[in-house]
């Protein structure tokens, strides 16, 4: 087991990474900007260095001073937690090469999953179900043409090297193809550096299903079940459940087990998320995330099993503490990201958090570095706590999450819980029929 653990992120996924190390007996370092020398996670853990000033490209993007902040203090591995660091590929490559763990898959992974024609390629060979489409990046109109003649419109247009739904444009008829191709290209060369776009069926109300992995890198990999990420907004995830309402125990276990042979097929090494669009019961990968989700907790509170603590111990060597026929699904989770921002407009809400109350009782827990008389800078992103709910079943979740709603106070800045509380009472939402255009719907008519 790794004797001190470097975490190089901030806000609640550092706090929750220093728990788990806490619990397992590891020192902790924690690396931050100066913009966040008051948050908890810096007060907490057993060591800190600041790494440079607010913007991210100067600290917690910075190889080069995280690397530093490890040999000053000694650390033999590094937890990127999500977000910044934790899926570049180059960042792996260096610890490796000064003798510190990256506690996440190798680098190669990183890179074939991290480009989505390769990933669906590799995905493909594995025997995983894709969407229809290109089988790589479309090189001019007449070849986007005649894929989208084959496959049927609407299709949509997707950046290689894309994500969050920049570089995606839909087309609808062969007359939309052009100016999208065109448009997607332009925009996934100025987000990414990278102007290679692909095509692929578009499902028109397709739910957004992702499946929990593990490997041990050695040849075994489990499966932790599904969630359901549908409710959306601009392709960001704002709401997920674990199981899936729109999921029978047969198709859990179907697409359960050619995640979990693929990733031990593949040879990785620790937690991944496999990630599909579903209608009409078909599966199609999209993409596969080589990290820690910010969902996570949906999956521990259904099964009981910490994954921090089991991407630790993967990492260290110690192979998977589990075997599929040990893990259990038990009752229904719900997480709802609270942010700060405009419950409407989701315009960003900076400011100082005057008062800051979190709910509490059985089957609730708060995932959250925020405090009251903290501060949002406003250089990161909006996320401050997730509120994540258990139940017996999805009946008794609802009920206990519409309660807990109701007690979270955040003052001082505007936040989301509105939303939240607005779509807990919604009848849609009550009996899970939903996909992932639902909620900008929702909005767009202002209810």
């Amino acid at each position: 087991m790794f004797q001190k653990i470097l975490i190089a992120n901030r806000g609640e996924i550092a706090l929750r990474v220093l728990r788990a190390c806490k619990e397992l007996g590891i020192q902790t370092v924690v690396v931050h900007s100066t913009a966040d020398s008051d948050a908890m996670h810096v007060r907490l853990a057993d060591e800190s260095v600041c790494i440079g000033p607010p913007p991210s490209r100067e600290s917690y993007l910075n190889i080069h001073q995280i690397v530093a902040a490890c040999e000053i203090t000694g650390a033999d591995a590094v937890h990127p937690g999500y977000g910044f660091l934790s899926e570049n590929a180059k960042f792996a490559d260096i610890l490796a090469a000064h003798n510190i763990t990256f506690i996440g898959p190798s680098g190669d992974h990183i890179r074939i999953m991290g480009d989505k024609i390769e990933a669906k390629r590799t995905a493909k060979r594995l025997g995983i179900p894709v969407v229809p489409g290109s089988d790589g990046a479309i090189s001019d109109d007449k070849e986007a043409k005649r894929v989208a003649a084959e496959i049927g419109y609407p299709v949509i247009i997707k950046a290689s090297a894309g994500g969050g739904g920049r570089g995606m444009k839909v087309a609808h008829t062969e007359a939309d193809l052009e100016v999208a191709l065109a448009t997607a290209k332009s925009e996934a060369g100025a987000a990414f550096g990278d102007d290679a776009v692909y095509i692929e069926k578009y499902l028109e109300k397709p739910r957004h299903i992702e499946v929990q992995v593990f490997g041990d890198g050695a040849g075994r990999g489990v499966h932790f079940g599904e969630r359901d990420c549908s409710l959306q907004r601009r392709h960001q995830k704002v709401w997920e459940e674990a199981n899936s309402p729109a999921l029978n125990a047969e198709e859990r276990s179907r697409i359960g087990g050619i995640c979990a042979k693929a990733i031990a097929d593949l040879g990785y090494s620790g937690a991944g998320t496999i990630e599909f669009l579903y209608e009409n019961g078909e599966f199609y990968f999209i993409e596969m995330n080589t990290r820690l989700q910010v969902e996570h907790p949906v999956t521990e509170a259904i099964t009981g099993i910490d994954l921090v603590h089991e991407q630790i111990r993967v990492a260290s060597g110690g192979g998977l503490s589990v075997r599929q026929e040990d893990i259990k699904f038990n009752g229904h989770a719900i997480e709802c990201r609270i942010n700060a921002e405009d419950p409407r407009t989701f315009t960003p809400s900076p400011g100082t958090i005057t008062h800051f109350h979190t709910p509490g009782g059985l089957g609730i827990r708060v995932d959250s570095g925020v405090y009251s008389g903290y501060k949002i800078p406003p250089y990161y992103d909006s996320l401050i706590g997730k509120l994540i709910v258990h139940g017996r079943n999805r009946v008794e979740c609802m009920m206990r999450l519409r309660r807990a709603l109701d007690e979270f106070v955040v003052d001082g800045i505007k936040t989301t819980l509105p939303l939240f509380r607005d779509l807990v009472g919604n009848p849609d939402i009550a009996n899970g029929d939903y996909d992932i255009h639902w909620l900008e719907k929702y909005l767009a008519k202002g209810e």
